[in-house]
């Protein structure tokens, strides 16, 4: 196998590589408040805890901060323009989810909402607080899914900085190379 070539890149942007996961878009709620942020920061910590960063400037972090819970939500490439448009405006501003036309979904286990257009959404509840005191990580534990039967694969959005996306695509499998213990069940 044939060596890459490498030249010096700005730490300061490493991320465009990191981040493979999708945005999301995350929903809280707090008394008579609700709230949509997107978001790109974010990390599975095991089979159902997810990690994300929720700066304390966005009024999502107050309304997860007081209500303990959220819904992190899976959008699609249909929906990429709303993405960038939520992460555009803030929710002391407006209500975003007349902004851009989404619908608000009851959640079976928390109180904020789920957004109807996702293709998956994911109920959590706060697992973590020992790091909130200090740093903006939220440690989630899911406590309530729903996923959309198809498309089995869909089209999610990937941010890649500088205002550009990548959008997933095609699938292979190298299952038959893994031990089978080593495969999820």
């Amino acid at each position: 196998m044939p060596s890459v070539r490498k030249a010096s890149f700005p730490p300061d942007q490493v991320r465009r590589f990191l981040e493979p996961g999708p945005v999301l878009l995350l929903c809280t709620a707090w008394k008579d408040e609700r709230a949509i942020m997107t978001l790109g920061w974010h990390m599975m910590l095991g089979y159902d805890l997810v990690g994300t960063y929720l700066w304390d400037a966005n009024r999502s972090h107050a309304l997860a901060r007081s209500s303990r819970e959220c819904t992190i939500n899976l959008p699609t490439a249909g929906l990429l323009d709303a993405v960038v448009g939520i992460g555009n405006c803030s929710s002391r501003d407006v209500d975003k989810f007349e902004r851009f036309g989404l619908t608000a979904m009851r959640s079976h286990e928390v109180a904020a909402p789920s957004i109807a257009q996702c293709h998956a959404s994911f109920e959590c509840r706060l697992h973590e607080t020992r790091i909130t005191r200090d740093y903006p990580l939220f440690v989630w534990r899911v406590v309530h899914a729903r996923v959309a039967r198809s498309p089995k694969l869909p089209r999610t959005v990937h941010y890649r900085g500088d205002g550009r996306f990548m959008l997933s695509g095609d699938e292979v499998s190298r299952r038959r190379l893994f031990r089978p213990e080593m495969l999820e069940q």
